[in-house]
């Protein structure tokens, strides 16, 4: 059964819910000074493993990688990159999400909304959070399933991670294909780096999919923001007008954000951040598999935290068609630059 096609009025980058306090955002491991905390935590957390693990399915790791992986206060564990210049990145295993990713001089470029639930308990709302083998709402969950169950660690080292999602009896019961997913994420000095393979595994049945990067950026303010592109004399739906939205005509070269904002470009995949308030710029750099951008921020809500991130999705919209034993990928890079 192939993923109904929606059109673009139907489906919102809305449903999505916010990033973890900053505590979150730096927070690692931590080791109590004092036996009874000590003991106290370990016991949460054995607790809280335990009914991921009811609830998610174990996360299967290589034996040499388990020691580098990392748990929050929670019980989501994660991985950090860190690269030669000490640029770092910090992956959840729980929806396979890039949570952060700060340059050398520690300026942080990956959000997560201060009402994000870090515990396993809803999908993870901020980071490049994966919507996969959907996009927005259709025959199954919103914005699928890869973003709300866990993923396994198959190659580890202090720069590189390679994550993989494959059926599960979850998975299963909305969506019985045969299929593998692997997610690497690796960081340089320059640069963080990320490719999403999806591989039809089966011999005959071939299915569709639509795939997006969910991606929350950090900005200083939407005021000092500027977003730069090919964005001048696209056409976009501006689902903002209207009861189903209106498809309109992008005059500007350079977007700013001044309200509420849910708007599809097609056919736009070169977004460049500008942040004065930084003097830094990201650009994302979308080389292959993703075609398309939504643009997406709830000005005004406070409790999301509006002002301080703004959403810039890599998309592939139209939905792609996997024979057995065929693959796409989908690669993005997030390279900053300071601004002269």
């Amino acid at each position: 059964m192939k993923l109904t096609v929606l059109a673009l009025s139907a489906f919102t980058a809305s449903a999505f819910t916010t990033a973890p306090p900053p505590s979150f955002q730096t927070a690692t491991s931590s080791v109590s000074t004092t036996s009874l905390f000590g003991s106290a935590r370990a016991l949460k957390k054995k607790s809280r493993a335990a009914w991921l693990e009811l609830k998610y399915g174990s996360v299967d790791v290589a034996s040499e990688a388990s020691s580098a992986i990392l748990t929050n206060d929670d019980g989501l564990e994660y991985v950090q990159l860190t690269s030669e210049n000490g640029s770092t990145s910090k992956i959840y295993l729980y929806g396979g999400v890039v949570t952060s990713y700060k340059d050398a001089d520690g300026t942080e470029f990956i959000a997560v909304r201060p009402d994000a639930k870090m515990d396993g308990s809803k999908p993870i709302s901020g980071g490049l959070s994966h919507c996969w083998p959907q996009f927005g709402p259709g025959e199954i969950q919103q914005h699928g399933f890869a973003r709300n169950v866990n993923w396994s660690i198959v190659e580890q080292s202090s720069d590189k991670v390679v994550l993989e999602l494959v059926p599960s009896d979850y998975t299963k019961e909305m969506w019985d294909k045969e299929f593998r997913c692997e997610f690497t994420v690796s960081i340089n000095d320059e640069q963080l780096d990320t490719n999403m393979a999806v591989t039809n595994t089966g011999d005959e049945d071939s299915f569709d999919f639509q795939a997006a990067l969910h991606s929350y950026f950090t900005v200083s303010s939407l005021d000092q923001l500027e977003i730069a592109g090919s964005f001048e004399g696209k056409e976009f739906l501006n689902k903002m007008v209207g009861d189903e939205g209106e498809m309109q005509t992008e005059d500007r070269s350079v977007i700013t954000i001044g309200e509420e904002y849910d708007r599809v470009y097609k056919g736009v995949n070169d977004p460049v951040l500008k942040d004065a308030g930084t003097g830094k710029s990201l650009s994302v750099l979308n080389t292959e598999g993703w075609e398309d951008t939504v643009l997406w921020n709830p000005y005004g809500n406070e409790g999301m935290g509006y002002n301080n991130f703004v959403c810039v999705e890599s998309v592939k919209f139209d939905p792609v068609t996997l024979e057995g034993g065929a693959s796409w990928t989908g690669t993005m890079a997030l390279k900053p630059s300071k601004d002269e």
